[in-house]
């Protein structure tokens, strides 16, 4: 088993990779193989709404001049996907809104491909909007047929500079158990 975390930050090693790496050292810990991909100084654009994936059925983009056909690849690959983000202006950050919508269409497209993967969201906030970057998450993972667990609260830690997160007690015994939750959730799908 494999879990693929995205990590939609523009500073890579930063917060939210830090909260995701509580969630893939939980796994890990189960015996799941992990990857983790940092959009950070990737070039990522939005979906030209060409709908050349509805005609083509080959599970791309249509556009291939970014690196988002890469992360669509390791996606399909994947038994689990963890999409993380800062929260920008109360929402996810531009680059994984760009790979949500482009993976979201060339998904549908090919049949609902990631149907029946995990789908777990991890979103780092300074203090306001993280429920609206979460909610964009865990709506791509709904309307693409995936299973969600939960953990004690919603996956969502407060800091603001690199490192801050840490300081949050909850956040990461969220993280932490959010990472149980998927392992349990994981080896129960591959029955």
């Amino acid at each position: 088993m494999k879990v693929l975390a995205i990590n939609g930050s523009a500073r890579k090693e930063g917060n939210t990779t830090a909260l995701i790496k509580h969630v893939l050292t939980e796994l890990e810990k189960e015996g799941i193989q992990t990857e983790l991909i940092e959009l950070a100084g990737k070039k990522v654009r939005g979906c030209a709404a060409c709908y050349k994936c509805m005609e083509n059925k080959d599970k791309k983009c249509s556009v291939a001049t970014d690196y988002v056909n890469h992360v669509i690849e390791r996606m399909i690959e994947a038994d689990g996907i963890i999409l993380g983000s800062p929260t920008y202006f109360a929402n996810v950050s531009a680059e994984m809104k760009g790979l949500i919508d482009r993976s979201g269409m060339v998904a549908r497209a090919n049949d609902n491909m990631l149907r029946l993967k995990a789908g777990a969201a991890v979103v780092a906030a300074r203090r306001a909007g993280s429920i609206h970057a979460f909610d964009t998450i865990n709506h791509f993972f709904f309307v693409n047929e995936m299973i969600v667990p939960g953990s004690i609260h919603w996956n969502v830690a407060f800091g603001r500079n690199k490192g801050e997160v840490e300081k949050d007690e909850e956040g990461i015994a969220g993280m932490k158990n959010l990472g149980k939750n998927m392992a349990w959730l994981l080896k129960r799908i591959a029955v």
